[in-house]
């Protein structure tokens, strides 16, 4: 009937919405849960926030004291402080910092263009390396390539993220003079005038093409150690997916009808591992995005785990709190991502209402 394709499509969109709809109210659930979490155990501390704000001297007058804590509300019940902070979420506001005197909010608006410039880089070097040499180890299997593969990748799993980058640190920069010192540009360079806040970005859109490319050196570095870990992984994960799709009985079928090698592989294996591929790099891309925190720390990296770090150090709660709650979006996010992502790469998977 004709009007049979439009009633069967009208289905898959409103299944489609029914899945989106109810993913996004766990996730949302979920964050809620982690406000929560975070609420409790920031004030589980063994620490006076009031004290770490105002430091020894303030915190020593019992007025002042008093002055700041009906200001931000500290002396109100627990419950009411958390339904407070719920409000001020909402339109946006995490509290002050106590560390850099600004908004929480703004820390984190310039913290993160800085983790995300490093986490895309470094997440496109996974997806790169660790497909081609993924599918090529499972193309190879046995063979003396493969074998590297897999001891290079088994060597890359084990080492620590932070001895990475200090050992590759040392080495580039201290020995060989190769890699500069840190930061996102040279010190001579000037930050370009803010677009999107990736450095690299806003250099090309207003024409520094030298700032481009001193940010660019400067990222290179990070990313190759950050993107370590996640592609050794990213091989391991992409050569099992491959070998299992090999054996199956479709593909030994292509080859029977005498399809190219380079067909099967692209348009038949590949297509049926991205699924499992995908899973990995929403979850990669998630973990680099939240900021790896002694990685940025040694490259003088202004980022989520840089400032994570220096919150937690100088018991900032409030930014502390701010950076788990961001975390925690970024995996709701990727996680819908990633199931939506399913039904386009393989047509196998349907979404159901």
């Amino acid at each position: 009937m004709p009007g049979e394709p439009r009633a069967r499509r009208a289905g898959r969109h409103a299944a489609l919405g029914r899945f989106v709809a109810r993913r996004a109210a766990g996730g949302l659930l979920l964050v809620i849960g982690i406000t929560f979490v975070a609420f409790v155990l920031s004030n589980l501390v063994p620490a006076d926030p009031a004290t770490a704000a105002l430091g020894d001297r303030a915190s020593g007058d019992p007025e002042i004291v008093a002055a700041f804590k009906e200001r931000y509300g500290l002396d109100e019940p627990l419950p009411v402080q958390y339904v407070n902070y719920l409000g001020r979420l909402v339109q946006g506001d995490f509290g002050p910092s106590s560390q850099t005197g600004q908004s929480v909010s703004d820390d984190l608006s310039a913290a993160i263009p800085a983790t995300a410039e490093l986490a895309l880089v470094a997440i496109v070097l996974t997806l790169v390396f660790g497909i081609v040499l993924g599918t090529l180890a499972a193309i190879h299997r046995g063979r003396w390539f493969d074998q590297i593969v897999r001891v290079v990748t088994l060597l890359g799993a084990s080492a620590p993220s932070f001895w990475l980058a200090l050992i590759a640190f040392y080495l580039f920069f201290f020995k060989l003079g190769w890699a500069p010192p840190g930061g996102r540009l040279d010190a001579q360079e000037a930050m370009p005038p803010e677009v999107t806040g990736l450095v690299t970005v806003d250099a090309l859109l207003n024409g520094r093409f030298a700032t481009f490319w001193s940010a660019l050196w400067h990222l290179l570095l990070p990313s190759f150690v950050l993107a370590a870990y996640s592609v050794s992984f990213m091989v391991r994960f992409t050569r099992s997916a491959v070998l299992e799709v090999l054996g199956s009985d479709y593909v030994l079928s292509a080859y029977a009808k005498g399809l190219p090698k380079r067909k099967v592989i692209f348009g038949h294996v590949l297509r049926a591992a991205l699924p499992s591929v995908i899973t990995l790099t929403g979850l990669a891309f998630a973990t680099l995005l939240s900021g790896t925190v002694l990685v940025e720390s040694i490259f003088s990296w202004p980022g989520i785990g840089e400032y994570a770090y220096l919150s937690s150090t100088a018991l900032d709660l409030n930014a502390v709190m701010g950076v788990s709650i961001f975390i925690a979006v970024v995996y709701v996010i990727v996680n819908l991502v990633v199931d939506l992502l399913y039904g386009v790469v393989d047509p196998r998977i349907r979404v159901t209402g």
